[in-house]
């Protein structure tokens, strides 16, 4: 058993590198790319003279980008007999910059904040907004969440367990039903304690697993809170 799980832990640490590295490579890539469009964009001024702006276009990126205050989502929770809850239906991935009203708490998905909450095994003291851990889900992140009802010792421990988690955040969270729940993009489940079995499953399954909408995406560089 022993040998099974550390071989299991060894390949996990090495898919989350695999895709670290392809993600630092990515973003090389599209330094690169802006780095070029910036030059195009140089000459077009010089030799133009003018830019054009399209001032309709401008308005649809703002209701877009800045103005839906809906998360986008339809559907409902259906439960497994693992006690895991997934989201059928539509999950929405705008990028907005308001407030958005979900219809689940915490949140497994929807619109979004364009910053991601920094999610390599952080572990925040103070409520998080939304918004910008929804984004953080969309990388591939659990998110522990807990109220004034959990136990010091489980919070400790689970604590202790993201800590060591790249692609896991944890916050405080008042507005759940339940002491202690785990979110993923899409699913979440409710455990009764740091010991509870599901802890594992769930972070086994679900950090950068098959439901990850964007895979190896950063969860560093983003939100600090």
């Amino acid at each position: 058993m022993g040998s099974a799980k550390n071989s299991s832990t060894a390949a996990r640490k090495a898919r989350i590198e695999d895709m670290r590295r392809a993600e630092r490579a990515r973003e090389r890539r599209n330094r690169v790319l802006v780095i070029a469009a910036s030059v195009v964009v140089v000459a077009g001024l010089v030799v133009g003279g003018v830019v054009l702006v399209d001032k309709q276009s401008d308005k649809k990126d703002s209701v877009a980008s800045g103005d839906a205050k809906n998360s986008g989502d339809s559907g409902h929770f259906t439960t497994g007999k693992d006690g895991v809850r997934t989201w059928s239906g539509k999950l929405a991935r705008t990028h907005v910059t308001t407030k958005v009203s979900y219809p689940m708490h915490p949140p497994v998905g929807g619109n979004h904040n364009p910053v991601w909450l920094n999610c390599n095994g952080d572990v925040y003291t103070e409520p998080v907004q939304d918004e910008n851990a929804v984004h953080a889900l969309e990388h591939g992140a659990v998110w522990v969440t807990y109220t004034a009802k959990a136990k010091k010792a489980d919070v400790d421990a689970l604590a202790a367990k993201v800590k060591k988690t790249p692609y896991s955040l944890m916050s405080p969270y008042a507005n759940q039903d339940a002491p202690l729940i785990l979110s993923a993009w899409g699913h979440q489940v409710t455990v009764k304690s740091a010991s509870d079995p599901e802890v594992d499953k769930f972070f086994a399954a679900y950090v950068q697993g098959r439901q990850t909408p964007e895979p190896g995406a950063s969860c560093t560089g983003g939100a600090m809170k």
